[in-house]
């Protein structure tokens, strides 16, 4: 990824190899000890979480999904449960939350335009980015995570196409059974073009693995988005912005468009936020680094990010700062979530899907 210096001299920014890498004593460091420990931390933390609150066991095991559910059953299951009474585990993801929109009033016709749309707009500039700049843009998080926000819309596009299907028939239904109940040519204006969910949950069918698929990559790329974005514009940019280099326009729409179109998802989508979840983004992060020490093992090449540079006495600092830092970055994706339950619930009570 080339950056145009300012001034009349156009010369272009690449990061530079500091070290050997592919020499056995780069390796054989206390420091790459160290790291190594921050990134197998974050893994073992991901695979704790996993075992203890994903899958259908998850409520048989200590301190797992069903006594979490039970402590918050009132904050996490408002207005779910209300046949049974039975609380609603964390990780529980209803077929229809994969498609439907978070309010009753709007079709989900609408998720899938929107989707649709965004799957078309990143893909393109993801195709125009790798003619741009080659096959070497697969070394930056960065595009990992754009590649996985593309992946999500693409996905979410196709279960969306389900959905709406599943939707269309249910409704056709229903006015077949008003049609033969009520009277041919008696049925409520719009019963056949607002959605409506059975909101108890032994009514509901669960997801399969498609919908949990979807549900994983969203997280994952909540916090991986927000990581990205705040790692670029907080400490790339004003580096950048001190040495005069000027961002082209694929540089800075790489690390927005992404975060502007995943919002706008969140914004109109009815997926939970369970927090455990943020497991999969220690795993996503941490896959990225061991990629990397793959790669400069087995060739002599520049580090994407200064900060990996296990050269640098304080890159055991620096990695466990990014470790450190996935946390508040999923915390802001999930304080974002809860805003808009609270003022959905507040401002359309009625339409609004609590999930």
């Amino acid at each position: 990824m080339r950056l145009t210096a300012g001034g009349s001299s156009a010369r272009s920014y690449e990061p530079t190899a500091t070290a050997d890498t592919t020499d056995l004593r780069y390796w054989l460091h206390w420091r790459v000890g160290l790291c190594g420990l921050w990134v197998l931390g974050c893994m073992a933390v991901a695979a704790y979480l996993i075992w203890r609150h994903e899958g259908p066991g998850a409520e048989r095991r200590p301190g797992g999904a069903s006594s979490s559910s039970a402590a918050g059953g009132g904050a996490a299951g408002g207005g779910e449960g209300a046949g049974g009474g039975k609380g609603r585990r964390p990780g529980v993801l209803y077929d229809d939350e994969a498609w439907r929109p978070c309010l009753r009033d709007i079709h989900p016709a609408w998720l899938l335009a929107y989707r649709l749309i965004s799957f078309f707009v990143l893909l393109s500039l993801l195709i125009v980015i790798i003619i741009s700049d080659g096959g070497s843009i697969f070394y930056y998080y960065t595009q990992w995570t754009f590649i996985l926000v593309t992946i999500y819309f693409g996905l979410g596009t196709a279960l969306s196409i389900y959905g709406c299907s599943k939707f269309a028939d249910e409704n056709a239904h229903a006015t077949a059974t008003a049609d033969m109940e009520l009277g041919a040519g008696y049925i409520a204006r719009g019963t056949a073009t607002k959605p409506s969910f059975d909101e108890e949950d032994g009514a509901r069918e669960i997801a399969g693995f498609w919908g949990y698929l979807l549900q994983i990559i969203y997280q994952t790329n909540a916090g991986a988005v927000m990581l990205t974005d705040c790692v670029f514009w907080f400490i790339i940019f004003p580096f950048l912005t001190i040495k005069d280099y000027n961002l082209n326009f694929l540089l800075i729409g790489m690390h927005s468009v992404n975060a502007v179109f995943l919002l706008g998802e969140a914004a109109l989508n009815s997926l939970r936020f369970p927090w455990f979840r943020i497991a999969y983004f220690f795993l996503w992060t941490a896959l990225y680094v061991i990629f990397q020490w793959i790669v400069h093992a087995a060739t002599p090449i520049w580090w994407p990010y200064p900060f990996l540079d296990l050269s640098s006495n304080f890159s055991p600092l620096w990695y466990l700062a990014v470790a450190i830092m996935q946390i508040p970055c999923y915390v802001v994706f999930r304080l974002v979530i809860k805003l808009k339950h609270h003022l959905l619930a507040k401002w359309f009570p009625v339409s609004f899907v609590r999930s």
